[in-house]
């Protein structure tokens, strides 16, 4: 036993390897970058040199902790040690012996550790077990580092004497690639006998592995040299169809690809780079897949229209009557559209802005870009952007790439076979992104007319001229569209249709194109008026005009079907007979209720399909100040329930309420239809007055309906939406509606018909509408309010908003 096994520990600097690891008596050189290890190593130079190195289980982490590092390592020796520029530092070291990390010191400045040497008996006698074990090691060690290639024969010569397993061992271990948590197995393995077998299994293993890689190597090499020998005939084959004149049809078609170039008129760096292309496509091997890709790539430039426009009209009565014939309503767009006409006539080279058109589903947004396309005279390329979620859909792809192709805009353009189509790029806000980039940046320079007049598309890879085409998109809201990109476009609303205009959109257009699909005269099929309006509050509801229209398809097929089968002669469908040709009626009207009732208050809402009356009911029972809210309600809702009870609770004593309501009694607010997400800010008014009534026991007017957000202070605040929900309130046989003072503005947009048929209370505070509201409260309230703004036939009486006391 060497006297050196009676040291039990010893503290040395310690630095953590990255993916190596030190034998005993074995050299090894490295790079060390991290300053907590070039600190230990400053350490170590100061102490005699010695220092402790220890394999870290992750290579991939920075700033390992002692959790984090192997138990066992080398105690070595630095020979050598250089500073490189940059900070870094090249050091050699000579493994001394094993040692155990017993416990970290420090580690704020470096690893400073206490260890414990792992020291090996000299073997005095070779056993015929340690000697085969040797002889293996050195056999499995030669073939491996003839199959390497990357071990000498003099590093398997030098072991050939040694009669030490655990050194035969090591010196395998260390010159040899094995895995890193190999290598550490090999060192954390005390006894030489099993580190010999364990190294001797690794060797067999390895020289597996190296066989399948020489097979993979000897097999890509035979292909290879098929390919090359391939390549060999074809320019034989083309030297000999040189020889024999059969080379003419090539050189026709370079030629011919030259004379279309010149003839495109392209500026001069495009124009050399496309003549470059056909000067290196003409020296490429027949068959080869470069010229294969050299070739799609100039006929995909050939085809863009770089030149090729159509004549826009620009006769703004010829565009107001195509427009009008192929929509009804949707104003805003079409006046937006004249005026871009009229601009184009004052100022020809304007490019003018990107039109976004916002609304729910089946309002005319694609059709009315349809129709303006053809006002303009502009070929139309449609884009459909829903769900596209990689870059390389709008820029393309590089040509270099298998299946390459041109991005979304610049193939739409091809189609258009014109530089100045109107383009419509669908539902835009439905633009996804992941790892494969973002489209909604790649349109940024699309859409923006200070950028993309030089438009690059990744695959064409030259400048193309987008200025001279017409953007126009759709969405459904714009909440889900970037920002950046938002504020790009010009942003027009399409709100919902009015039933009236339901009614003269199915005579004037759905009714003739669906007797016209399915080959009916208008004497074969009538629809009357009546008929008309019961299918639209009976069996549609919605923004737009797409189910109403699937009805009258409907109808029409079971005409279609009674003529053929010769029941009848022709079909005249009337409010009487409608259910016989679209069945049983889908949906119900909204009606009154039979008399006032406390804790029950109308609201509006707004949803995708239009506008929706919508019933609050609060009911007050004894108990202990539990408050309950049902019907499916968003987070903003239950929200606005919440800020509803604190500003009763504050108005308590002039409300006539007992100020410990909210301790003694139990408050459940419902919405009905639970079935039905609800959620929006809109609601706090009707929430607030359903409380109070039910608080006071004073009932609520059945023909009012209200909409409003309420703050802590009771303030009304702006709503959106105002037009679908004051048309759901009429349909619903609501004679008043109170509305937030701000959205007096809002008015205007609302149909004539609406107005004429409604009574507006404008309010900016709830003590403004309390009484208006509930009547028989007015002997309770102490503090009272001026008479709310009351709007009738579009005029308004009294003060525009009520002043609050």
């Amino acid at each position: 036993m060497s006297d050196q096994t009676l040291v039990k520990t010893e503290k040395l600097a310690m630095l953590a390897l990255r993916g190596l690891s030190v034998f005993p008596f074995m050299l090894l050189n490295f790079d060390v970058e991290r300053p907590k290890s070039i600190a230990a190593l400053n350490t170590a130079m100061e102490n005699g040199r010695r220092i402790f190195l220890l394999a870290q289980k992750d290579v991939a982490t920075e700033n390992p902790e002692e959790k984090d590092l192997f138990r066992m390592g080398t105690v070595c020796y630095i020979k050598q040690l250089l500073r490189v520029p940059g900070g870094g530092i090249k050091v050699l070291v000579e493994g001394q012996h094993r040692a155990k990390l017993v416990k970290i010191l420090g580690s704020r400045t470096f690893f400073f550790a206490e260890v414990e040497p792992v020291y090996e008996n000299k073997i005095q006698k070779s056993t015929v077990k340690n000697e085969a074990l040797i002889r293996k090691a050195i056999e499995l060690f030669d073939a491996y580092a003839s199959v390497s290639n990357n071990v000498s024969k003099e590093t398997v010569l030098s072991i050939t004497g040694s009669n030490d397993p655990g050194y035969v061992a090591d010196y395998i271990a260390q010159n040899v690639y094995l895995k890193p948590a190999d290598k550490q197995k090999i060192l954390a393995c005390e006894k030489p006998a099993k580190r010999i077998e364990l190294i001797c299994g690794m060797l067999e293993s390895e020289l597996e592995i190296l066989a399948i890689e020489q097979q993979i190597g000897e097999k890509l090499q035979s292909r290879l040299m098929h390919q090359q020998r391939e390549n060999i005939l074809r320019e034989q084959l083309h030297v000999i169809q040189s020889e024999l004149g059969d080379e003419t049809d090539s050189a026709y078609e370079m030629e011919q690809y030259r004379e279309k170039i010149m003839a495109l008129g392209l500026d001069p760096d495009s124009e050399e780079k496309l003549l470059k292309d056909v000067s290196k496509l003409e020296k490429q091997p027949f068959g080869s897949s470069e010229a294969s890709v050299l070739k799609n790539y100039l006929d995909v430039c050939l085809e863009l229209p770089w030149n090729a426009s159509t004549r826009e009209r620009l006769d703004i009565a010829a565009a107001r009557k195509i427009l009008d014939d192929d929509h009804f309503g949707l104003e805003k767009v079409k006046e937006r559209i004249l005026e871009f006409l009229a601009v184009r006539q004052f100022a020809p080279a304007s490019k003018g802005s990107i039109i976004c058109l916002v609304g729910p589903p089946g309002v005319g947004k694609t059709s009315i870009a349809i129709s303006v396309a053809r006002a303009l005279n502009r070929n139309l390329a449609r884009i459909a952007l829903g769900g596209i979620h990689d870059e390389a859909e709008i820029r393309g792809h590089r040509k270099t790439y298998v299946g390459a192709m041109p991005g979304r805009i610049i193939t739409a353009l091809i189609q258009a076979k014109s530089k100045n189509p109107l383009m419509l790029l669908d539902e835009i806000d439905k633009l996804g992104s992941d790892y494969r980039g973002d489209p909604s940046s790649a349109l940024l320079e699309a859409l923006d007319p200070e950028q993309n007049a030089k438009f690059r598309d990744n695959f064409i890879e030259l400048p193309f001229d987008l200025s001279d085409v017409m953007f126009i998109t759709t969405a459904n809201t714009t909440s889900t569209i970037p920002r950046p990109l938002l504020d790009r476009m010009e942003v027009i609303e399409l709100s919902s249709y009015t039933d009236m205009e339901k009614l003269q959109i199915c005579k004037d257009h759905l009714i003739p194109k669906q007797r016209k699909k399915h080959g009916l005269t208008a004497r074969q099929f009538k629809m009357s008026d009546d008929a008309i309006r019961e299918t639209i509050s009976g069996y549609t509801r919605e923004s737009g005009v797409r189910i109403l229209e699937r009805m009258v398809a409907q109808a029409c097929r079971k005409a279609v079907v009674g003529i053929v089968s010769g029941e009848i002669k022709s079909a005249n469908v009337k409010a009487g007979n409608l259910e016989s040709y679209l069945g049983t009626r889908k949906y119900l009207p909204d009606t009154l209720n039979a008399q006032d009732e406390v804790g029950l208050v109308r609201g509006l809402a707004w949803t995708a399909v239009g506008g929706e009356t919508l019933e609050v009911e609060v009911n007050i029972v004894p108990g202990t100040g539990k408050v309950a809210l049902t019907g499916n309600l968003g987070d903003v809702m239950k929200e606005s329930a919440n800020i509803a009870l604190t500003f009763i609770r504050s108005r308590a004593g002039r409300l006539g309420i007992d100020s410990d309501f909210y301790k003694n009694s139990d408050i459940h607010v419902h919405f009905p239809e639970g079935a039905v997400p609800k959620d929006g800010p809109s609601a706090g008014i009707t929430m607030t007055m359903a409380l109070i009534s039910a608080l006071t026991g004073a009932p609520v007017r059945r023909d009012i309906a209200m909409t409003g957000e309420v703050t802590l202070r009771g303030r009304i605040l702006a709503i959106g939406g105002l037009k679908e929900k004051t048309m759901a309130a009429l349909r619903a046989g609501i004679k008043t509606v109170i509305i937030p003072a701000e959205n007096e503005r809002d008015l205007e947009e609302i149909d004539q018909t609406v107005r004429r048929s409604l009574e507006f209370v404008l309010a900016s505070h709830v003590d403004d509408v309390v009484d208006f509201v509930m009547p028989s409260l007015q002997e309770t309230v102490k503090a009272r309010v001026q008479p709310p703004a009351i709007l009738t036939d579009g005029k308004l009486s009294g003060d525009a908003t009520a002043v609050r006391q």
